[in-house]
């Protein structure tokens, strides 16, 4: 089953450095930090199947939304 996981990715600054925080309020305790956006993305996605195994193997009863048919996606490119 496939599900939405909506994720909020903050640019930060601490002492010149740029760094980037993805956290969810789908899934409670889903934080990831990256040097990049994407970086941030990937390990969300890590951070995001690892609670959901634990979420399982403590059967807990989460709601998640379906994979609607249609949905936004942002395309950030670099120019």
């Amino acid at each position: 089953m496939q599900t939405l996981i909506r994720l909020k990715v903050e640019k930060l600054l601490e002492n010149g450095q740029e760094y980037f925080v993805a956290t969810s309020d789908d899934l409670q305790g889903l934080v990831a930090e990256g040097k990049t956006i994407q970086e941030a993305i990937e390990i969300a996605e890590d951070v995001a199947k690892v609670l959901l195994y634990l979420e399982k193997q403590n059967n807990q009863d989460f709601q998640l939304q379906d994979l609607p048919s249609q949905f936004e996606y942002p395309l950030i490119m670099e120019v």
